[in-house]
């Protein structure tokens, strides 16, 4: 055990005359660090719930005896239905980034439910595409506000023991949405599934708002007992067995005060370059591996394919190994480190899609193998979310929420997030334009590439930040042992 878990088991009690200090021991209870990061993650299951909506939805608005739209969307209406939302997402962290330091990672996380309410509310009633659009934009706004504040919010109130496992709820979260979506949206009316839609994040604001904020917001603000409540309730201690952590909180906050962060300090110097380089290259590789074109388009994949089980069947089994994959994370990740397990979905992630980009190969080609391997998709696919779920999906944001220093995290986090959906825009807005150029396994394949070269990157560029705190990640970046 390292020497800062001891210390914050301990608290101060008395001093002897020699000046001999005397320390009592205080567990604590971790359950309400978890408590708080589940709570704060109803979020990113309505993240889940916007990423995965567009495979239940597009297939009812292309029957008008389902679609609520009085005429079927054209082929490049579709793509900006599935696009605007990672777009609305590139927008999002630039307003919630500065948010986060004015109001609290907990209300500008709470601000998220304003668009994906009104986005669903406008759902039900929409009736032209356009609504749609504006609908989609909002909950891209949403993801952003919920992609940039619950990184850094659980980062912060978690323990340095702890932080992996509730670093990867984030897409836990996410895969539970998508799997919602999945279950429920094939088998209800489109009004209805909007509605079963809206449960989410009004679920969230009515759980959330009792949880406290981050204790490093609670300094920056010069709120100290607010920070002593928060600390003594995520930790389950009393007043002295928090301080030790409280004043290496307050010593890194006000170290990292001293200048307000800009845009350009992102760049000032080695160690938040090599951050921003960590974390803004496994988010861009995040959206390059196709997990998008997987959650946008995992009905009509699987529907182009002539799949062997029913679509809407096919997918659900998808987003169940999505959700049970996720979960793996949490329970090995503070065992095995970040690296080696980005290591080995990104390679399983090449792998899989390989072989998908081989079987629509032999499709193309009207080759009598593919008949005999109508099973190469759904097995493929569920490799490929499998691997990615475990790691790729989920320890980029783990990693972003432990990278930088507290004043320049809410600058980072928005670039770093926006980077991420520049990529994520880009690959589903032109996945059509690109399957008609290279056909889909072109396609797969490219994605495949780009995984490959995900792996080299993880190789020689991540650092393993595996049991360090904040404050020894930051010293790693600076050359510091």
């Amino acid at each position: 055990m390292s020497n800062g878990i001891e210390l914050a088991q301990y608290h101060l009690v008395s001093s002897s005359e020699n000046g001999r200090k005397i320390y009592k021991m205080e567990q604590g209870k971790k359950s309400r660090q978890f408590l708080a990061a589940i709570l704060s993650n109803l979020s990113s299951i309505t993240t889940g719930l916007c990423l995965g909506w567009t495979s239940a939805a597009e297939s009812k608005m292309k029957d008008l005896t389902q679609s609520p739209l009085s005429s079927i969307p054209s082929t490049e209406e579709f793509s900006w239905i599935s696009s605007l939302t990672p777009l609305g997402a590139l927008v999002g962290p630039y307003i919630a980034g500065p948010l986060t330091s004015r109001i609290g990672r907990k209300w500008t996380l709470l601000a998220s439910s304003v668009f994906f309410i009104a986005s669903f509310i406008i759902l039900i009633f929409t009736n032209t595409v356009a609504f749609v659009f504006v609908a989609r934009i909002l909950q891209g706004l949403g993801v952003g506000f919920v992609m940039t504040a619950q990184t850094m919010y659980v980062g912060e109130i978690a323990s340095d023991e702890c932080r992996g496992a509730l670093g990867s709820f984030m897409q836990l979260g996410i895969v539970i949405g998508i799997l919602y979506v999945y279950c429920v949206g094939p088998y209800v009316s489109f009004q209805s599934y909007q509605c079963y839609c809206l449960i989410i994040p009004i679920a969230f604001v009515a759980t959330f708002f009792f949880m406290p904020d981050s204790p490093h917001y609670y300094i920056q603000k010069g709120q100290e007992e607010n920070a002593v409540k928060s600390l003594k309730f995520l930790r389950g201690k009393s007043t002295e067995g928090v301080q030790q952590e409280l004043d290496e909180i307050r010593a890194t906050v006000e170290e990292s005060m001293k200048n307000k962060a800009t845009f350009r300090d992102v760049f000032a110097n080695a160690a938040n370059k090599k951050a921003f380089i960590i974390s803004a290259g496994l988010l861009t590789f995040q959206q390059l591996s196709g997990i998008n074109v997987v959650l946008f388009y995992c009905q009509s994949i699987f529907e182009t394919a002539g799949s062997s089980l029913k679509p809407a069947i096919a997918t659900i089994i998808v987003g169940a190994v999505m959700v049970f994959s996720s979960g793996l994370t949490p329970v090995i990740v503070d065992r095995l480190g970040r690296k080696v397990i980005l290591l080995f979905s990104a390679a399983g992630m090449t792998l899989s899609l390989a072989l998908l980009g081989l079987f629509f190969l032999l499709d193309h080609n009207k080759s009598p193998i593919a008949e005999s391997i109508k099973w190469l998709p759904i097995v493929s696919l569920i490799a490929f979310v499998f691997v990615y779920c475990v790691g790729f999906g989920p320890l980029p944001w783990a990693v972003l929420g432990e990278m930088f220093a507290p004043n320049i995290k809410p600058v980072a986090s928005s670039m770093a997030t926006s980077v991420c959906w520049i990529f994520g825009f880009i690959v589903t807005k032109w996945f059509s334009s690109l399957q008609d150029v290279i056909g889909s396994y072109g396609a797969f394949w490219l994605f495949g590439v780009f995984c490959a070269v995900a792996f080299v990157f993880t190789l020689t560029l991540v650092m393993e930040t595996k049991g360090l705190s904040l404050q020894e990640i930051q010293d790693r970046l600076n050359g510091r042992k």
